[in-house]
């Protein structure tokens, strides 16, 4: 297969090699179904025409507001056809969100997937003065006279295609890898998001460069969950899956994975570390709770894999009566976890954040290796991934063919190349400062190893800086803190303060259940943190995790939160990073109590 400088060109190229009856899957109130290459290019061609229909022309901003699902492939492939420029938005995002997105943008088009979208559009539309048309995928209780359904676009296209065949050929032809092919809002951590321009060429190159290490064919099939609206799911999980011929089958959502697998049978998965943990604490806790024989018999077999797995990443083969334990270990335990999933997969991409070496191990020891990756959205995404066969745990692998990474001062991590993005709409500023010295500056800290591999610390200006002058990197902390079963979500604070402290979201059913075990009577979980036996619980977790730390490290106090974060509180971005400045506003009261009687530091 040749390699194609643009996102159309790849899809037109997918269509000539690879005539599968399934190029995409999709759950109907009837089953799955499948979705084959010609019905895949003959509704993109549909829609090009249509948008074309409306008036979107080459430059022209088309925003996507959407879950994951078959119409949102097709949408994109039509607007860069047109050599438009897709904005995609999380849909988890508020009105005002939206608004912000969109007017900075400018788009022109929007496409909304439910009612409950088309709704939350519909109180802010009015601000939106380059706004000229809404297409909406699920039917709506009332539209306005430029509002239109996704099925009558593709009538429309039908009856355009009639005068003008071949259409989609000759449109992808006026389409070059120097052309924006989208604009992705940054989730922000720190501040306003901010719209990083990506041309065709940047995630083409990364596709190809990514294919590389990959190592897909057309006989696999991906199950899709992560939102497309993220460069990462969309430039592996849809334009390397295309160019490979991968069938791509898209999960219902995201607590349906485990039962999707079951029935669409994935040899692929991409995730990011959040999901990977998840996993593993289930698997965990479900181990706990079986008959003590067979408890037994799953920590044997998981410790022969681990084995195998410590082999694995020492590049030494595991011979005699070890082989033969660690082939007795994967029938008792890792074939059974793998069957649930399906039973056919062959590995899994991490990406978005540095994954814990023991969530690592314990994937490797059930037969699913994981091959963690590294990027930003600003760079197409991916700078590094573990090639198979030569995977590290505690590192994101060596950079991409044709991707180049040195570290800068402080520690930062720069990157150039042919992945990184031509700035950032409208902020001419802020792109000099990002691109500075021909380099782009990630924020991130790391270093090289003397294989080439890079290893991740923490963010540039996501370090704690204690009132001591000591640095604390918060991410492998609150990591670790995660991976303990009585706490879904932490959070590491300490920033111009005397010592470390936590604040602490504890899994609310856990701790549920065991109160009514032991009999803790209460009416709110609330009453429950004022346990002395809770508040030991805690601690004990917490000693563990800082039995493995510096001294100034450590946390020396914590408080548990009566709520999940979430991004509707702005706690969380939409990739589920934390917010670190919001959290510690929202919760300053709970925060200054964990430092009562020490100084308040100057803002």
């Amino acid at each position: 297969m040749s390699q194609p400088g643009t996102l159309i060109g790849i899809f037109l190229e997918t269509c000539r090699t690879y005539g599968k009856p399934d190029l995409f899957m999709r759950r109907t109130p009837e089953g799955w179904e499948n979705l084959s290459t010609e019905r895949a290019r003959t509704d993109v061609e549909h829609l090009a025409l249509a948008l074309r229909g409306l008036g979107v022309r080459k430059g022209d901003r088309v925003g996507l507001l959407s879950e994951n699902r078959y119409e949102w492939p097709v949408a994109d492939l039509a607007i860069v056809a047109l050599g438009a420029v897709t904005v995609p938005i999380y849909p988890t995002l508020t009105s005002e969100q939206c608004r912000q997105l969109l007017a900075d943008s400018g788009a022109r088009v929007l496409f909304v997937s439910t009612p409950a979208q088309f709704g939350k559009i519909g109180v802010i539309r009015d601000r939106l003065a380059a706004l000229e048309a809404v297409v909406y995928l699920d039917p709506v209780p009332e539209r306005g006279e430029r509002d239109f359904g996704f099925r009558y676009l593709l009538e429309q296209g039908v009856a355009a295609l009639r005068t003008e065949p071949g259409a989609l050929m000759r449109m992808g032809q006026t389409v070059s890898p120097d052309d924006l092919a989208t604009i992705i809002y940054t989730s922000g951590t720190t501040g306003e998001p901010k719209g990083a321009m990506l041309t065709h060429g940047n995630i083409t190159s990364n596709v190809w460069a990514g294919l590389q290490v990959m190592h897909l064919t057309y006989t696999d099939r991906c199950l899709s969950f992560l939102p497309l609206c993220h460069i990462f799911e969309r430039m592996a999980g849809l334009y390397a899956m295309l160019a490979a011929g991968v069938t791509i089958a898209y999960a219902q959502n995201i607590d349906s994975v485990a039962a999707d697998a079951v029935v669409v049978r994935p040899t692929v998965l991409m995730g990011v570390p959040r999901f990977y943990e998840k996993v593993f604490a289930r698997v965990m806790e479900n181990a706990r709770h079986l008959p003590p024989l067979r408890r037994a018999l799953f920590h044997w077999g998981l410790e022969q894999g681990r084995r195998a797995a410590r082999a694995h990443f020492a590049r030494r083969p595991l011979r005699g009566l070890a082989g033969i334990a660690a082939g007795i270990g994967d029938r008792l335990v890792g074939a059974r976890v793998r069957e649930r999933i399906g039973g056919r997969v062959r590995f899994c991409i991490s990406g978005g954040a540095p994954l814990e070496p023991r969530v690592l191990e314990f994937f490797f020891a059930i037969g699913i290796p994981i091959r963690e990756g590294y990027g930003l959205t600003e760079t197409s995404p991916v700078i590094c991934l573990n090639p198979p066969g030569r995977e590290k745990p505690g590192s994101v692998g060596p950079p991409l063919p044709g991707v180049e990474v040195r570290i800068g001062e402080e520690g930062e991590i720069l990157t150039r190349g042919p992945h990184v993005m031509r700035g950032y709409y409208h902020r001419e500023e802020a792109t000099r400062a990002a691109l500075e010295g021909g380099w782009f500056h990630t924020g991130d800290i790391g270093h090289l190893d003397d294989e080439g591999y890079l290893h991740i610390t923490d963010r540039l200006k996501d370090l704690l800086v204690t009132a001591g002058g000591k640095k604390v990197a918060p991410q492998p902390i609150e990591a670790a803190l995660k991976l303990r079963k009585w706490v879904t979500e932490a959070v590491l604070l300490g920033d111009r303060r005397p010592y470390v402290v936590a604040l602490l979201v504890p899994d609310f059913a856990l701790l549920e259940t065991t109160a009514k075990a032991r009999g803790w009577h209460h009416t709110r979980v609330t009453e429950l943190f004022a346990r002395p036996e809770v508040l030991a619980i805690y601690q004990a977790e917490l000693d563990r995790v800082n039995a493995t730390l510096a001294p100034f490290e450590q946390i020396k106090k914590f408080a548990l939160l009566e709520r999940e974060l979430s991004q509707e509180g702005g706690e969380l971005t939409p990739t589920l990073k934390v917010r670190r400045r919001v959290i510690t506003d929202k919760f300053r009261t709970t925060i200054d109590s964990l430092y009562e009687g020490m100084p308040v530091p100057a803002s």
